[in-house]
């Protein structure tokens, strides 16, 4: 009994250190993504990180093998962020017009307070065309981004009492354009895009329910 006692404390030791270890990655990965907002996955070290920050060179050297290991898990917690927020307004809705209008605010929004944090992205996933060290995480951040974008049209499918006609791939493609569109606007100076952003939100999403012809005989809405 008290070897097993011994082994089960070990243990709970062992799961309290991984979880210490992996909260502190977390902290600094969420001081480290201001920086790598403003400077690029290009211009980035370890070492330019540690000099806009409080944590020296040798701390993020021991919670991260490499720059590359430190980006990836930077913007893996970013997006993972925006997930959480995108499948609140899925869990909240109660009626389409409600979704609808939900999705196209936030959208707006995070476009107005988020830019570089979203430019990082896009950068991110610009490099890991010519670099395999980014390409798993990337594909894996896409694909929990398909995930999220296709849970908010079924939800408002749903809600609407209507069909979905296109894919999920191509859903995702639509509004990743719509975006990225609406970033290099703002970045460049559009103060508009935000705005026009919502706008196209909200009429995308009635695109890809298939002309939103109401299920069971009732009226089609008008396009």
């Amino acid at each position: 009994m008290t070897d097993v006692a011994e082994r089960r404390n070990r243990d709970r030791i062992a799961r309290r250190q991984v979880d210490r270890f992996a909260e502190r990655r977390a902290q600094l990965a969420a001081t480290a993504l201001l920086t790598l907002a403003e400077l690029g996955v290009a211009r980035t070290s370890l070492r330019s990180i540690a000099q806009n920050s409080e944590f020296s060179h040798g701390v993020l050297h021991y919670y991260f093998n490499d720059k590359f290991e430190l980006i990836t898990c930077c913007v893996r917690q970013y997006k993972t962020e925006c997930v959480t927020r995108y499948d609140g307004i899925v869990a909240s809705s109660v009626s389409a017009d409600e979704l609808k209008q939900g999705f196209g605010a936030l959208m707006a929004a995070t476009l107005r307070d988020e830019a570089k944090m979203h430019r990082l992205w896009y950068d991110l996933r610009m490099q890991s065309l010519f670099d395999d060290t980014f390409r798993v995480d990337v594909e894996e951040i896409d694909h929990s981004l398909e995930r999220m974008i296709w849970r908010i049209v079924s939800k408002y499918a749903e809600l609407a009492g209507v069909r979905v006609e296109v894919s999920k791939a191509a859903t995702y493609a639509l509004y990743d354009g719509l975006f990225q569109h609406a970033l290099f606007r703002y970045l460049a100076g559009d103060a508009g895009a935000a705005d026009v952003l919502d706008h196209n939100v909200q009429r995308l999403l009635d695109s890809v329910v298939g002309g939103r012809e109401r299920l069971g005989g009732a009226v089609r809405p008008q396009p």
